[in-house]
């Protein structure tokens, strides 16, 4: 099992999303699992769209993930180079290799040539595709064609037989010749296709299966036949096994697209979801590990993957389970791991300093065991928790949230916290309980809302009792008269 290599293979074309990433994550798990190679190899050869930005913002988000990988680029490897671009010249030798062997020949048909062989084709009911016109050309009509000025594209010849194989995911798939003509392997400006360069890397880096998503399964019996004409001529030893993992769809139950908010995974990473958190979710998309269990970590996910428990059938991406499972992994991480990932999210949106401070981080592993049940994404934090990191005088107020009983509620709450002396959470809780619900005959919601209010600036905050302690008690008593002037001298709202 240690032989099984397996490859992720993506263009660096915009952000990276997360059908994507699906797709890493089940080579990843499949590698671990089995002991194996995972290669991680970037396929940038279309010069038009290819970016060194996207190009690294590919690695960085694999590195986020910490799906890490075993060859590749910034880690090398015995089959390198392993971006496309710098693999020009093995292509060049493969195709004369495949034209000599007379696997793949010159297509002289112009696109105006090529259109009208489509139109015939439909005006006769027949399936579109090539037909192998220029296959045999005689060495006069490829001297006409030039001295007419035409560039050929260079066509693999299909061997015109159907193509059967036991797929590892959807088991076995049959393609009939007549829908595999004849395809084109570089283009007329000499920039080789996918259809050439993705076998021939994984001929080369002796990849022995191929995990891909499913809109890649028509180019299977494509790669299928050109594995002949590698084998046959030196250039791959064997054909690696194809299994075609599960479309991901999106709302209205079509393909998520990239172009999907929900697809992209750089929004994940700005809002606060949690690498583990979005593997797992990803997983079971496709995956199961039995018995229900839908929480697993990334590790306990490589120990059970194996490819009999993905699922052919669509998956649906649900945000509000992914978000879910999110809110999870946030209430299971420990809370010194989950203050270090919530720094950025909180020196980002200002309630810190931009780089925080070791008394503002020491606040923050205070408030952490606060709000940890509470979030199901990181950048929820720093609104909710703002009003501990700044001075009473800068606690905004908005004036609905004032009643008619607020301002005698905090002319109460005050004299009786004043009179506090273990100022803890538990005695704050009694001395207001005390005052306002027993003394005034108050519900707790009218009793202790004008009191979050003049604390917090906001109907829903972190525990009261235990952010008021945190506060201390000068900061909470300011705080309460403040807010005592504030709702006397602002409109009220019942």
């Amino acid at each position: 099992m240690s032989d099984i290599r397996v490859r992720f293979c993506p263009s660096p074309t915009g952000n990276p999303h997360v059908g994507m990433i699906r797709t890493a994550l089940f080579n990843w798990a499949f590698a671990r699992h089995v002991g194996g190679t995972f290669v991680f190899r970037i396929e940038d050869t279309d010069a038009a769209r290819d970016s060194q930005d996207s190009y690294l913002a590919l690695l960085e988000s694999m590195r986020w993930l910490g799906l890490d990988w075993d060859e590749g680029p910034e880690v090398g490897g015995s089959y390198g180079p392993y971006r496309q671009s710098e693999r020009m010249g093995i292509y060049a030798d493969v195709v004369e290799k495949l034209l000599v062997a007379g696997f793949a020949y010159r297509c002289y048909c112009s696109a105006a040539e090529l259109e009208l062989k489509r139109e015939l084709a439909a005006a006769e009911k027949r399936t579109p595709g090539y037909d192998g016109s220029c296959r045999e050309l005689s060495a006069d009509q490829v001297a006409a064609f030039l001295s007419e000025g035409r560039e050929p594209v260079i066509r693999y010849r299909m061997p015109g037989t159907d193509f059967t194989w036991n797929d590892l995911i959807r088991g076995e798939v049959t393609f009939q010749a007549e829908h595999v003509p004849d395809f084109v392997l570089v283009r007329a400006n000499g920039d080789p296709l996918y259809t050439l360069v993705n076998p021939v890397d994984d001929a080369m880096m002796n990849i022995t299966h191929v995990l891909r998503g499913e809109d890649l399964l028509s180019s299977t019996p494509r790669q299928l036949a050109l594995f002949e004409g590698l084998i046959s001529t030196g250039v791959a030893q064997f054909t690696p096994a194809y299994g075609h993992l599960p479309y991901v769809m999106g709302e209205g139950n079509k393909k998520l697209s990239k172009r999907d908010p929900e697809s992209s995974l750089a929004m994940y990473r700005s809002k606060g979801y949690l690498p583990e958190a979005l593997l797992n979710y990803l997983a079971l998309l496709g995956w199961s590990m039995g018995n229900d269990v839908e929480f697993f970590s990334p590790k306990e996910l490589t120990e059970a993957f194996t490819l009999e428990r993905v699922n052919p059938n669509p998956a649906r991406f649900d945000l509000k389970k992914c978000t879910s499972v999110n809110g999870d992994w946030i209430r299971y991480i420990p809370e010194s791991d989950l203050c270090d990932r919530l720094v950025p999210f909180m020196e980002s949106a200002g309630v810190t300093s931009a780089h925080i401070t070791v008394e503002e981080k020491a606040l923050l592993a205070q408030v952490v065991p606060l709000i940890q049940e509470r979030l199901d994404t990181l950048d929820a934090a720093p609104a909710l928790v703002e009003f501990l990191f700044i001075p009473a005088a800068q606690v905004n107020i908005d004036p609905v949230l004032w009643t008619s009983e607020s301002a005698e509620v905090l002319t109460t709450a005050g004299r009786v916290l004043a009179e506090v002396v273990e100022w803890t959470a538990e005695g704050i809780q009694a001395a207001l309980r005390e005052s306002l619900i027993e003394g005034l005959g108050l519900k707790p919601k009218l009793a202790f809302g004008p009191v979050r209010t003049a604390i917090c600036g906001r109907k829903i905050s972190p525990p009261l009792f235990e952010s008021m302690e945190i506060l201390g008690k000068d900061e909470s008593l300011l705080r309460v008269e403040n807010g005592r002037v504030h709702a006397l001298a602002r409109p009220l709202s019942e």
